[in-house]
């Protein structure tokens, strides 16, 4: 019998299993390519295709962040990149969970941030979050609803060549720019 059957007719009976791994599923990972997904920069119809951005380029980096405005996010995380001495050669998208007003507005409150060339894009559906398996729920109420995980993804010629995830979900230890770049 399959198991995904099992587990229908597990659950049809009231049998609840869980299994368990011991590495965190994730969707993305070292050797792939970028979900293509449709993001908004600024506003409702300036439409960006993640991965066709980053499609021609040599290196970038992608920074997920769970809330704009957030204060680990506006002191710390971001601002690690905006100061960072190669983000100027380093082509770096900022995403979070929010309406393409609010990352306008959080990208235009961070100093040097316009300056640092650093690009805000708008998940307002958190598709892109999904797609990544960088997303989560409920398990910090603080955010209401479902947010980016904290992390950052470095891609080369198109392909991933690191990523790093805090392990809290919001804590920011292991993806500011010194320990990225």
């Amino acid at each position: 019998m399959s198991l995904l059957r099992n587990s229908i007719l597990r659950q049809s009976r009231g049998i609840l299993t869980r299994q368990f791994h011991s590495s965190p599923a994730r969707l993305i990972a070292v050797g792939d390519a970028i979900p293509s997904v449709e993001l908004k920069e600024d506003s409702p119809g300036t439409v960006v295709d993640i991965a066709q951005e980053i499609a021609g380029l040599k290196k970038a980096v992608i920074v997920g962040v769970p809330a704009a405005f957030s204060p680990a996010c506006s002191a710390t995380h971001v601002p690690s990149y905006i100061a960072h001495k190669d983000i100027k050669n380093t082509p770096t998208f900022v995403i979070s969970v929010n309406d393409p007003f609010v990352t306008k507005a959080w990208k235009e409150s961070l100093d040097g941030a316009k300056e640092a060339g650093i690009r805000f894009l708008a998940d307002p559906t958190g598709e892109f979050a999904k797609k990544m398996e960088m997303d989560f729920g409920k398990s910090v109420d603080i955010f209401g609803t479902l947010r980016n995980k904290r992390y950052a993804v470095v891609v080369e010629n198109g392909k991933v060549t690191k990523v790093a995830e805090e392990p809290d979900n919001t804590g920011v230890s292991v993806t500011v720019a010194e320990k990225v770049l």
